[in-house]
C-alpha cells in the first residue's frame, strides 16, 4: 500500500470521527446551558442519548469504510454533516437564550410574527436548500414549519420552497448531476437503477414524490438523470408536492405524537404506505398494462 492510499484513508477515518466530534460538542455545550425546563429536568437522559446515537453513527461509518460498503459510508458522511449543521443552529439557539424565551409553541409564532415577511423568506430559502443541498426529509422541514406558522402558512410557504427546490435539483441532474449523485450512492447502484427504472419511472417515481418518508431530494437529482421530460417533471412535482405538503402540515396538526391513539395512526399509516409501495412494484407490469390498455380505449 504507497502512501497516497495510506493518506486517504486516514483521511476518510478522521472524517467520521471528527464529523462525530464536533456534533456532539455543540449538543452538548448546548444542552450546558439548560435554559428549557425539559432540558434541565432530563439533560442526563438527553446528553447520553446524544452520545450513544453519534457513537452508533460514527462507528457504524467505520466499519461501512472498513468493509467497503461505500454508499452505505457515503450517507453516514452526509447524515453527520446534517447533524453538524443541526448541533450547531441548537448550540446557537441555547446560547443565545432564544430557547429559554420560546417554551411553548404559542410563543414560539408569536416571536416569528414579530419578525415580520423575513421569517417567511428564510424558511422558504430553507426549504429550497433542503433539497438542493441538506439532507433533511421534507416532512421533518414541513414538521418544522407547522410549528412556526401553523398548518396554513406553513403548507403555502413549503410547496414553495420545495417545489423550487425540486426543479432546481432536477435541472442540477439533467445537467451536471450524475457525478454528485454518483458520490453519493455509488455508480454501479445508482446505474443499476436507472436500468430498473427506465421505462418505469414515471409511475414509480412520480408515486415515491407523492408518499412520504422517500428520500424526496435524491429522487429529484435521479428523476433528472432518468428519461423524464422536463413538462411532465414540473407538472407532477406541482401536483404531488402540493398534495404532499399540505396533507403532511395538517396531518401534523390533527394527529398529535403526544397520544396513545395519534402514534397507533402514524404507524398503521406508515404500514399502509409501505404496503401500497411493495404491491405497485410487485404489480408494476399489470398496472402498466391497465394503465396502456385503458388509454387505447379512450383514445379509440
Amino acid at each position: 500500500m504507497d502512501r497516497m492510499q495510506v493518506l486517504k484513508h486516514c483521511i476518510n477515518i478522521l472524517a467520521v470521527v471528527l464529523l462525530s466530534t464536533v456534533a456532539f460538542l455543540f449538543i452538548s455545550y448546548g444542552l450546558l446551558y439548560k435554559n428549557v425546563d425539559f432540558i434541565a429536568v432530563h439533560f442526563n437522559i438527553l446528553l447520553l442519548v446524544s452520545g450513544l446515537v453519534l457513537g452508533l453513527i460514527m462507528v457504524g461509518g467505520l466499519l461501512f469504510y472498513a468493509l467497503k460498503m461505500v454508499s452505505l459510508y457515503r450517507l453516514t458522511i452526509c447524515t453527520l454533516v446534517f447533524l453538524d449543521i443541526f448541533s450547531i443552529v441548537f448550540f446557537a439557539l441555547c446560547a443565545s437564550d432564544l430557547l429559554g424565551k420560546i417554551n411553548s409553541v404559542d410563543a414560539l409564532r408569536e416571536y416569528i410574527e414579530g419578525m415580520g415577511g423575513m421569517a417567511a423568506a428564510i424558511y422558504i430559502a430553507f426549504s429550497f436548500l433542503q433539497v438542493v443541498l441538506l439532507p433533511v426529509p421534507g416532512s421533518v422541514s414541513v414538521a418544522v414549519g407547522v410549528a412556526m406558522f401553523g398548518p396554513l402558512k406553513c403548507a403555502f410557504y413549503s410547496f414553495i420552497g420545495i417545489v423550487s427546490g425540486s426543479i432546481a435539483a432536477f435541472a442540477i441532474g439533467r445537467w451536471i448531476g450524475y457525478k454528485a449523485v454518483c458520490w453519493i450512492v455509488g455508480q454501479e447502484t445508482l446505474d443499476k437503477w436507472l436500468k430498473k427504472l427506465k421505462g418505469k419511472d414515471y409511475l414509480i417515481l412520480s408515486l415515491m414524490f407523492l408518499l412520504p418518508l422517500f428520500p424526496d431530494d435524491v429522487l429529484c437529482f435521479v428523476a433528472g438523470l432518468s428519461s423524464m421530460t422536463w413538462p411532465f417533471f414540473i407538472i407532477m412535482i406541482t401536483v404531488t408536492r402540493l398534495i404532499g405538503v399540505f396533507s403532511t402540515a395538517y396531518s401534523f396538526e390533527l394527529i398529535p405524537f403526544t397520544t396513545w391513539w395519534g402514534l397507533l395512526i402514524w404507524a398503521l399509516l406508515l404500514a399502509f404506505i409501505v404496503l401500497a409501495f411493495y404491491l405497485v412494484l410487485k404489480h408494476y407490469e399489470k398496472i402498466d398494462k391497465f394503465i396502456k390498455t385503458k388509454l387505447k380505449i379512450q383514445r379509440k
